[in-house]
């Protein structure tokens, strides 16, 4: 996506002329305009000259974002794009114009209405006190010539804006009152006293000023409310380091972050910025990530860890390595990212800006039959051009174009502070509209590496010495569990003694030589061959294997030292966050290629609502689409593997991205790897589009409600009648009360589960998709050769709720395919009837 920079827009009505003439260049696919940030997103092959051009053409100036620029300045010019210019400007105005305005109220209304004294020159002179409202009038109109220059052009251009409605609101009514103040003058030089008093009430000098004056503070109002809306993405700007320190030459030497190159060598002081990404080659440190994680909590680094830019040392001198300078930061990616998506807009927006594209002739059309239809009544032509003119300034398509732009980028900026990235507004508005979770296990439910759970000496010895036996017998093996084993033993302190003769059985366990005597390790299987296993620690075993874990018995010289199970953790958020989840009426599934068995057993820890077991990466896909059939589905995994299904779902969210912030396949990016971020994301959304909800509300109902005002529909009903003045009063809060609605966002708290609600219909899945992948695999003994395999498989695959066998002689298993459950012992029945052995299932 192009992004470019826009000027000259007021309103929706103009965002939706400049899409309207930017989406008919041949060669554009998709445009997105967006008034908050004054920019404009392109898809497509259109060149940027083309682009510019057709923005022009509509009356408005346009300009490509960045450039050729280096990160520095292109970042500058961003945030310095980002400032709020428009607040002081618009202050100003409001000054000087307020200094003539206060002047004018007093000799139009005060004098006239309350009798407040004048200097004697005016004294019975109507004249001379109507060419003074006159030219204070012009003075003010002068000040805000903007309203008319833009208003008139759009007029031009045939695509009428807020500012045309304002300019001829306020022109409408000093044209009338010119030609009033023109007439009382001759009728002055004809001695025709009632008529010059007649006159005096014709004025709307006062109408046409305040109309300008109070819509300019409401523009400034507006103003610095936007301003307010950006300023999360002000603030990662704000982070992106302008020096590093690097050494050249054996020397340090500070450079501007431009001249940083991947593979330079760079020093970190404590207290200082890392300025780009790297790898630590050198030194400890606690680094402080919550710039780019919203985690509170600083991270120990030791060499070998990964640093990201923007982030903050904290205790240690560190010299580390560049990995990744310029746009490719963890810190530019998250940038763009939020600056992207802000140039994105949700589906919700597509109904004001229907309504945006008709809404300004509308009311011209509205104000012209409006006075028609007073004058026709017998009314006189000074009240049917003031409720022509109320009808002008009280309609606002500003608040219609605001109400979703500005909840999409609170909500995303609210977002980033917390580590969570919406690739785009459509990605903000659908997570909350979400019915089924779907979770993959490894690394989302759990921590994604084994550890080691139990440790269950036996025969007198005690946890030390089984631990210290193993991690001797382990330290040799590049096995998962393995490492979780050696890891656990380092972290204990305890030391292992050099073995000989080691070997590792695949599928089995291993074995090696201490001193003359053998040492063993493996599953109950592989010890139970080696040594007699009482049937008390049989038990054991299968009770460890029934809660998901791995037991691994350890032997010595012929006597069992003990069990050590091992298995992938649950993350200590997991529960809670699954339970949140259900609370607000969704679904949670887990997808796991673990056996039936070790997939139950977790998923019953983690709480959730279904377990799919036995699921290959390439199934998880089939699995989502089916869900996809029942409700709206998020998938949650780690964007590696699971990158089909997270592309496949309505809404793909990966977790504990790091560094790695830009994957494809995900709508989401979680920067931690807490699942409590994925109801947080959910609630975010359900904010975020509750808000746009509330100001679309806002600003529908007000121009429903406030132009039949405005036009004198209830006068002679219920006596109401709108002054110009407070019309315009009316308008300049609209937008300023859609901004601020938006702003409250700020103060959500996402991680607050009280006010959670649940979704209606609360969906219940039968997938079938569960046991199509579900998967066991037969140890078989007795087959020889082909033949063995053909009779094998042809009994499993007669089997009811078997689709498919696939049958290997040389590795002795059957690998099954169901359709649904079939339990293991008609499974080992059918093996047993063709003459063979099942030893295990797994």
């Amino acid at each position: 996506m192009k992004q470019y920079t826009v000027t000259g827009m007021s309103c929706a009505a103009c965002t939706a002329r400049v899409e309207k003439a930017v989406s008919g260049v041949k060669g554009v696919t998709s445009c997105s305009v967006s008034l908050l940030t004054n920019s404009m997103g392109v898809e497509g092959t259109a060149s940027a000259e083309e682009i510019i051009a057709a923005v022009r053409d509509a009356g408005y100036e346009a300009s490509l974002k960045n450039g050729n620029k280096d990160q520095t300045t292109r970042l500058s010019s961003e945030e310095d794009a980002l400032k709020d210019k428009e607040t002081p400007l618009l202050k100003r105005r409001l000054i000087t114009s307020l200094g003539f305005w206060i002047v004018l109220m007093y000799v139009s209304m005060g004098h006239m209405m309350w009798g407040w004294p004048l200097p004697p020159f005016f004294d019975d002179n109507h004249v001379a006190m109507g060419l003074l409202q006159l030219l204070l009038t012009i003075a003010i109109m002068v000040i805000n010539q903007k309203f008319f220059i833009s208003g008139f052009k759009s007029l031009w251009h045939r695509a009428p804006n807020m500012d045309a409605l304002v300019a001829l609101g306020s022109a409408s009514a000093f044209v009338y009152s010119t030609v009033a103040l023109f007439s009382m003058t001759d009728a002055q030089v004809k001695g025709n006293a009632d008529a010059v008093m007649s006159y005096m009430h014709e004025f709307y000098f006062e109408s046409a000023a305040t109309i300008l004056t109070l819509i300019t503070l409401g523009k400034m109002l507006e103003a610095r409310s936007k301003g307010k809306t950006t300023d999360a993405l002000k603030g990662l700007m704000k982070l992106v380091p302008k020096t590093a320190t690097v050494l050249r030459d054996g020397a340090e030497m500070t450079v501007s972050i431009e001249q940083v190159a991947k593979g330079d060598i760079f020093v970190v002081r404590p207290g200082e910025n890392i300025p780009v990404d790297g790898t630590i080659l050198e030194g400890n440190s606690s680094v402080d990530e919550s710039t780019l994680t919203g985690e509170s909590i600083p991270v120990d680094k030791v060499t070998g860890s990964t640093v990201s830019a923007g982030t903050l040392n904290q205790s240690g001198f560190i010299r580390c390595e560049a990995t990744r300078v310029g746009e490719d930061t963890t810190l530019s990616q998250i940038i763009q990212m939020v600056s992207d998506a802000a140039a994105t807009k949700a589906p919700i927006a597509k109904v004001s800006d229907k309504v945006s594209g008709v809404f300004v002739p509308a009311v011209i059309i509205i104000a012209v039959i409006t006075v028609i239809i007073w004058l026709v009544t017998g009314h006189t032509m000074g009240f049917a051009l003031a409720r022509g003119i109320s009808v002008l300034v009280i309609s606002c398509p500003c608040a219609l174009g605001l109400a979703t732009p500005v909840a999409i980028m609170v909500g995303n900026g609210m977002g980033a502070k917390n580590g969570i990235l919406f690739k785009t507004a459509v990605s903000l508005e659908e997570t909350g509209k979400t019915q089924i979770v779907a979770l993959d296990k490894t690394g989302t439910i759990t921590q994604g590496e084994p550890k080691v759970t139990d440790i269950i000496p036996v025969n007198g010895r005690s946890e030390t010495e089984l631990l210290t036996m193993a991690y001797t017998l382990e330290k040799k093996s590049e096995h998962p569990l393995a490492r979780a084993i050696t890891q656990r033993a380092e972290q204990d302190g305890l030391s292992a003694v050099e073995v000989e003769n080691f070997l590792a059985l695949p599928g089995n366990g291993i074995r090696a030589m201490l001193n003359g005597t053998a040492l063993y390790g493996g599953s109950y299987k592989f010890i139970s061959e080696q040594i007699q296993v009482t049937d008390e620690i049989k038990v054991i075993s299968e009770h460890l294997s029934e809660e998901g874990k791995t037991p691994l018995f350890f032997a010595c010289d012929g006597e069992l030292y003990g069990i050590i199970a091992v298995a992938d953790t649950i993350k200590e958020d997991s529960p809670r966050a699954v339970k949140e989840m259900q609370d607000m009426g969704i679904h949670v599934v887990m997808l796991t290629g673990d056996n039936e068995r070790t997939a139950k057993a977790i998923g019953t820890k983690a709480g959730v609502d279904e377990v799919i077991a036995g699921v290959l990466p390439d199934g998880k896909e089939s699995v989502i689409r089916d869900m996809q059939q029942r409700g709206k589905v998020i998938m949650v995994g780690d964007g590696i593997n699971d990158a089909p299904a997270l592309t496949s779902a309505d809404i793909g969210i990966a977790i504990g991205a790091g560094a790695d912030v830009a994957i494809d396949a995900a709508d989401v990016v979680l920067m931690k790897s807490c699942l409590s971020d994925v109801p947080a994301a959910i609630r975010l959304s359900r904010a975020t589009l509750r808000n746009i909800h509330e100001n679309l509300f806002w600003a529908f109902i007000y121009n429903i409600i406030g132009i039949p005002l405005a036009a004198g529909a209830f006068i002679s009903v219920l006596g109401w009648q709108l002054n110009p003045m407070f019309a315009a009063a009316a308008m300049s809060l609209s937008s300023f009360s859609v901004v601020t609605n938006a702003l409250r966002l700020n103060f959500f708290r996402m991680y607050d589960s009280k006010r959670d609600h649940k979704i209606k219909n609360k969906i219940k899945i039968t997938t079938k998709k569960e046991t199509k992948t579900m998967e066991k695999t037969l140890k078989i003994e007795g087959m020889m050769c082909g033949h063995c395999e053909m009779h094998t498989k042809k009994a499993l695959e007669a089997l009811d709720g078997v689709t498919k066998a696939e049958v290997s002689h040389k590795t002795g298993t059957a690998v099954v395919t169901l359709e649904k459950n079939v339990s293991d012992d008609v499974l080992t029945q059918a093996v047993a009837d063709q003459g063979y052995k099942v030893t295990d299932i797994q």
